[in-house]
């Protein structure tokens, strides 16, 4: 069993869980969860703050600064606070309660721009103008993590991992789309063990964009972000299949109590495309896709709608 020297050497080496249809391809899903923060977001944290270091670009100590909505915010906050920089988070609202105070608990500064609109193309760009004012006034380093090519290397590692644990080639990979990183990094690794893996986008069908639709309002964290993200190649995927917010929310109230699996929409999402390929596909194949977050982290919305299921007595009773 591994054994880590500090909580960074705890990324990674995830469970995968198998999903077997006699109808349909086999789905897998790496349990990403499992992470220390919850997420797959932590390998590219690491990998970026790493990288920075590496090269000069973060010097000892300097403070770091990125926008995001949560995920990211969450496992650069716990990055940071192990290597020492102080982290100053740009973040909305529109975003899951849980995610900001998961940051703030790890002593990152949060600023929480109102959003009552919810995720739109505009609220990103309001988020990337408010970074650039603020990195400047405190000589910060961006993470810039939609331009940051260091997350693909991090992102690798999962699919390294997806390979050995499945123990052979993968059909298909599907995977709901933000920075692309994930996305990209692991298609890079299955695509050289299969060089016909089918690269399927999910994305909202409410702001379908990479599909070449119009940007829009919806409530998948995580991506939709109103814009093709810069790390994903015009030829860099085959297909985009759109999934609406109640989809997702759907597929990840189902996962919880058919599966056990406990996760967000963004998840839910990757859950609808995977189901739909695999039916496509049929027996025989192995339809690959991504737990990305705990749904911990959707307690305090609507995604599970728990409010009315909590029964408060008496002590008397």
């Amino acid at each position: 069993m591994h054994v880590a020297d500090s909580m960074l050497g705890a990324i990674g080496r995830t469970p995968l869980l198998r999903i077997a249809s006699g109808s349909a391809a086999t789905i897998v899903v790496k349990l990403e969860a499992a992470n220390p923060t919850g997420s797959y977001k932590d390998r590219m944290a690491l990998a970026m703050i790493r990288g920075a270091e590496a090269d000069g670009r973060l010097a000892p100590g300097q403070p770091v600064i990125e926008y995001t909505g949560g995920s990211t915010g969450s496992s650069l906050a716990f990055v940071c606070a192990l290597t020492g920089h102080p982290l100053h988070i740009v973040s909305s609202t529109a975003f899951a309660t849980e995610k900001l105070a998961t940051m703030a608990a790890f002593g990152a500064h949060v600023e929480a721009v109102e959003s009552p609109e919810g995720i739109t193309g505009d609220l990103i760009r309001r988020l990337q103008d408010r970074v650039a004012e603020r990195a400047e006034a405190l000589g910060a380093f961006r993470t810039d993590q939609f331009a940051n090519t260091d997350m693909i290397a991090g992102y690798r590692t999962l699919g390294a991992e997806l390979l050995a644990q499945v123990g052979g080639p993968v059909d298909a990979w599907c995977s709901y789309v933000g920075t692309a990183g994930c996305f990209v990094g692991v298609s890079q690794v299955l695509a050289a063990a299969n060089p016909d893996l089918l690269r399927v986008v999910a994305e909202p069908a409410e702001s379908p964009v990479i599909g070449g639709g119009a940007p829009g309002t919806h409530r998948i964290e995580g991506g939709g972000v109103g814009f093709v993200p810069p790390q994903l190649p015009a030829d860099g995927w085959d297909r985009v299949i759109a999934v609406s917010t109640p989809e997702a929310v759907a597929q990840a109230r189902r996962s919880i109590r058919e599966l056990g699996l406990f996760s967000g929409p963004s998840t839910g999402a990757n859950l609808v495309a995977a189901q739909q390929v695999a039916t496509e596909l049929g027996p025989g194949h192995v339809v690959a896709t991504v737990q990305v977050d705990s749904g911990l982290k959707y307690l305090v919305g609507a995604t599970f709608e728990t409010a009315g299921r909590i029964e408060v007595i008496g002590a008397e009773a």
